[in-house]
């Protein structure tokens, strides 16, 4: 059976497999606030954001390290835990804790703080508002 050791954040977890690793030190060297061998335990996830930590760990050459994302149930205390999107007056939807966004290409764009959602559907960068609702009579 192989060996996966996990650190996690409230975002993501690092799934680490000690016999796939090469140790080619791309983590270490790319973001060595949060790889650092010479700590106990090696991966700090508080040392940098989520979505550095997936950039990084997408740069494993071995496959050593992966990426698992926190499902809605594994962060969720109760229902008032539940995301919660605002339906600005004349404007997007806006998600104030932040989200992850699947594209048409399946590629996944985590997002912090709040997120405006275009609902007129004249943004120039959907799924994102960028105020061009203010030009059309559409809501």
């Amino acid at each position: 059976m192989e060996k996966k050791i996990n650190y996690s954040n409230d975002k993501i977890t690092v799934v680490w497999k000690p016999e796939v690793c090469i140790h080619a030190a791309n983590c270490a060297n790319g973001l060595p606030k949060v790889f650092n061998p010479e700590n106990k335990p090696w991966v700090n996830m508080s040392g940098a954001s989520s979505a550095a930590i997936i950039d990084q760990v997408n740069k494993c050459p071995s496959g050593a390290l992966t990426i698992k994302k926190q499902t809605y149930m594994e962060n969720s205390k109760s229902n008032n835990d539940a995301l919660k999107i605002q339906v600005a007056d004349k404007g997007p939807y806006l998600i104030k804790d932040g989200c992850t966004i699947i594209d048409t290409n399946g590629d996944e764009i985590i997002k912090e703080g709040t997120v405006a959602l275009c609902r007129c559907g004249a943004s120039s960068n959907k799924p994102f508002c960028d105020g061009a609702h203010k030009n059309t009579d559409v809501l």
